[in-house]
């Protein structure tokens, strides 16, 4: 589900003139559905065959097929990027012991249906695991070309198979600043989760990619992420999870109540009252 911000700009960071993109549809029959992304995010449609490494004009390509995928421009540019919460890694990291501290960190298991806040939603991958452990996520996300990466994303997980479909029920989207996403009567919040972001120890070739596209993305972003970090312990939450690189400093200086460590991440956790 695709929560929308209609208030014109509001929250949204827009694309930055320095950050020209493209739409590029896979083949004819996607057409129709590249004009329509391209009026909803004011972007042009190029000609099918528009290939990233050879392309000059744009500093990104929007591919538009079964799903789709964003890509930097650039005889040396990294693969496509792509929101697939079906993938195999996604699949594979549910074993994972990172989960069980993210799980530990927003407090799962102290309360039941719990509500967390991605504020910082990227690619979704956290609060796609948050989902599986069995917490009600909204995913923010400020940026339009991630935003519809997500939105796609969780478009072809409904249509998966049944694990897919009951994870992906559990997340909505809303595109725009996460301080400015509306709490309505019957969306309870326990916990916002903050993960600002910071260079992957993991070195293959899929993280490399994204984050070379982050880094170009949030190159003229200017969220304040410790201005974030102080909106999110004002408001009527029980805690405040932050992510960090295990050995960096505590954002902004602000010291958690404890911190859950793992070898290639801690979680500092802001407690605010009990989640009971």
């Amino acid at each position: 589900m695709t929560w929308h911000n209609c208030s014109p700009g509001a929250g949204r960071v827009a694309l930055a003139r320095s950050n020209t993109a493209g739409i590029v549809p896979a083949d004819p029959v996607y057409l129709v559905t590249a004009e329509t992304l391209g009026e909803q995010l004011n972007l042009p449609v190029l000609p099918v065959g528009t290939v990233a490494r050879d392309c000059t004009e744009f500093d990104l390509l929007l591919h538009c097929g079964d799903g789709l995928s964003l890509q930097l421009t650039g005889r040396r540019a990294p693969g496509p990027v792509t929101v697939d919460f079906g993938a195999a890694d996604m699949r594979h990291r549910r074993q994972s012991g990172h989960n069980e501290l993210l799980g530990r960190a927003v407090g799962v298991g102290k309360k039941s249906s719990l509500h967390v806040v991605d504020a910082t939603a990227g690619l979704g991958r956290d609060s796609f695991v948050l989902a599986d452990l069995g917490c009600h996520v909204l995913m923010c996300e400020r940026n339009p070309l991630i935003q519809s990466l997500l939105s796609d994303g969780l478009a072809r997980a409904v249509r998966g198979d049944s694990w897919l479909q009951e994870v992906s029920g559990r997340m909505v989207l809303w595109q725009g600043d996460s301080t400015l996403a509306p709490q309505r009567v019957d969306d309870p919040r326990d916990v916002i989760y903050l993960d600002p972001m910071f260079p992957a120890r993991d070195k293959s070739a899929a993280v490399k990619k994204e984050m070379a596209l982050f880094q170009f993305l949030l190159q003229d972003d200017n969220q304040d992420q410790a201005g974030l970090l102080h909106w999110a312990l004002a408001q009527d939450v029980a805690r405040v999870v932050v992510k960090r690189p295990p050995k960096a400093g505590f954002l902004d200086e602000l010291k958690p109540s404890h911190s859950i460590k793992g070898k290639a991440v801690r979680y500092d956790v802001h407690v605010l009252r009990a989640l009971a």
